[in-house]
């Protein structure tokens, strides 16, 4: 991880950079809102007159802050971005504003109040805590130097009662004594904290997906199991500023431990992640006894400090400390955070976190890291699943071969050898082997198909609905070389829209059924049409052989009630939500229909 989510992880707020378009979203609705407040404040003075009495600078001030409005909303539709210089320049005139509509005003009780309560929540929704109080700081130190100005020098003995007249002022000189100025002051100083806070909270909400949802995109099934357990503990260790990251599981049925290990290079970045050897008495130093479902540990001379939490975020009493001493004399650390997980029933462990190192609050970060772990975990659990049934599938799959091998061509090659040996017996003794010959030629022939149909059932097979027809029509035309049998390949479809999924499926249905017309039809024609009509795909094998041992046309839930008809072919129309009809007239042929809808929901493959 880079340096940044190192600065980052001191303070939740920063652990995400902010999103341009939400920074300028934020600033088109603050705009909006602006222009929305001005035209409201010009009507209701307009409604009641009375508020402001006649002085034409204060209507000048509301028209002059309306015009200001629909320039900012219009700069901003026509900027891409929003700069923080910008930002600035436009809060610092909604900071003053409020100031000299205070003029004007009688405090919380004047509608006009809505421009300092606006001018806090822009602080809010922009930036977080912090901001906003120095917003409502801002605000106070505004209104106690205008009321010095306006009191002592506006409204003084040397006061210039010409322009108060001429500008047509009406100032309540007692909206600024020192009593009233001290609780509208305090009135926005809360209120900024109140708001604050919200902002802050939010913000950290925000922060924490940010850093869970990182952290799950780590979790990639072709890195594998080890790959990203590695992925997520670099994360954990820049965020975390930890030293070293190792994690302990132990296999339920087997009692098996496992223990890997990841430390930073140089100090700076992570190695890669490694399984260390293990034994069953790793499981006492590492999994037993550790108190809570997450814990810290720090030594201070020779006194531990401890806190740990249960697996609902309330603290629990640290009662025995000697897993944490045991973990020392075989770990070397002088703080820690350990968490546990369960997978399943399959699975339990700890992950540790040595020497972290983090300014938040303790128990907050405690919690938090216990709801990564709640979040992350089931995810890399999954991994673990899928690359376990990947390599089951696969032993299945090659156990399936051997016995094809074994079976099919190591039993008719050990025929062709003893064959031969019978032929070099009767070469000998004169007598004509020329039939025999024929006949072990066309038991080598069968074998050579078998193997080469068994090669491209291992082969993996990469075809789109742009290659799919080509595909197709050189499958067919292969298989009439090899086998002698004339075969044709018919569509009359020239731009496909197929998922590469059904393509797949398609192709490896053709070539099930062409082996099944060469191994049990004794057909000498073959046709194979492609086509599309009402919604759906359509794909049909014909030939002239013998049939099925049945006679009649079936769907596929009548062929699986009488338990009838090609079992992978019909395990491969199902795969694409398609639908398989098989009619058979014996001694006459065979016919297979398929029909796959196209916006069929297709499942999903591993």
């Amino acid at each position: 991880m880079n340096s940044r989510v190192e600065r980052y992880r001191h303070s939740w707020r920063l652990r995400i950079p902010p999103d341009p378009g939400e920074t300028r979203r934020i600033e088109r609705w603050l705009a909006t809102a602006r222009v929305f407040l001005a035209v409201s404040t010009l009507v209701a003075i307009r409604m009641d007159p009375t508020e402001l009495g006649n002085s034409w600078a204060a209507y000048g001030l509301f028209v002059f802050y309306l015009a200001n409005g629909i320039l900012i909303m219009m700069l901003l539709r026509r900027r891409q971005e929003s700069t923080a210089g910008f930002r600035l320049l436009v809060h610092a005139g909604d900071v003053a504003w409020p100031a000299l509509i205070s003029i004007f005003a009688e405090g919380p009780r004047t509608p006009f109040f809505l421009f300092f309560f606006f001018v806090l929540a822009a602080a809010a929704y922009r930036w977080g805590l912090w901001e906003t109080l120095g917003t409502a700081a801002a605000e106070v130190g505004l209104l106690w130097i205008e009321s010095f100005v306006l009191i002592h020098v506006w409204l003084g003995p040397g006061g210039s009662a010409s322009w108060r007249a001429l500008l047509g002022l009406r100032v309540n000189a007692g909206t600024f004594e020192p009593q009233r100025l001290f609780m509208l002051s305090i009135y926005l100083l809360v209120m900024g904290l109140l708001l604050g806070y919200l902002a802050e909270q939010q913000k950290h909400l925000r922060a924490e997906k940010a850093v869970v949802t990182g952290t799950l995109s780590r979790v990639r099934v072709e890195a594998g199991l080890t790959g990203t357990i590695e992925q997520i503990f670099q994360e954990a260790m820049s965020m975390y500023g930890a030293s070293r990251v190792v994690v302990a599981s132990q296999e339920s049925h087997s009692q098996r431990v496992f223990v890997g290990e990841l430390n930073k290079t140089n100090g700076r970045v992570p190695s890669e992640f490694h399984w260390l050897e293990s034994g069953a008495r790793d499981a006492k130093t590492y999994l037993d006894d550790f108190p809570g479902e997450v814990c810290y540990a720090s030594i201070d001379g020779d006194r531990w400090r401890t806190l740990a939490l249960d697996d609902s975020g309330h603290q629990v009493p640290v009662a025995n400390l000697a897993p944490i001493s045991q973990l020392r004399d075989v770990q070397a650390f002088e703080s820690l955070v350990t968490v546990a997980f369960l997978f399943g029933s399959e699975w339990r462990g700890r992950v540790f976190l040595f020497n972290p190192s983090w300014r938040g609050e303790k128990q907050e970060e405690l919690r938090f890291l216990l709801d990564v772990v709640h979040q992350v975990g089931p995810a890399v659990y999954n991994v673990y699943l899928l690359h376990r049934l990947r390599r089951r599938a696969g032993a299945a799959e090659r156990a399936r071969f051997a016995r094809e091998l074994h079976d099919g061509a190591v039993q008719s090659l050990i025929a062709v050898e003893m064959q031969v040996d019978v032929l070099r017996r009767q070469s000998d003794a004169g007598k004509p082997i020329g039939l025999e010959l024929g006949r072990i030629q066309g038991l080598l022939r069968e074998e050579v198909l078998k193997l080469r149909e068994l090669m491209q059932q291992m082969k993996a097979i990469d075809v789109d609905a742009q290659r799919l027809i080509g595909v197709l029509n050189d499958t067919v035309e292969r298989f009439q070389r090899e086998t002698g049998i004339s075969a044709r390949f018919v569509t009359d479809l020239e731009d496909l829209d197929m998922p590469q999924r059904v393509c797949r499926e398609i192709l490896r249905i053709v070539q099930e059924g062409l082996v099944n017309v060469r191994k049990h039809s004794g057909a000498r024609h073959a046709l194979v049409r492609l086509g599309s009509s009402h919604g759906k795909w359509s794909l049909t094998l014909e030939d002239d052989g013998k049939g099925f041992p049945f006679a009649g046309r079936y769907n596929q839930d009548q062929m699986e009630e009488a338990g009838k008809g090609p079992m992978i072919i019909k395990e491969r129309v199902r795969l694409i939500a398609g639908q398989l009809t098989v009619e058979s007239n014996p001694g006459q042929g065979t016919r297979l229909e398929i029909s796959v809808p196209r916006n069929g929901e297709v499942p999903h493959e591993f």
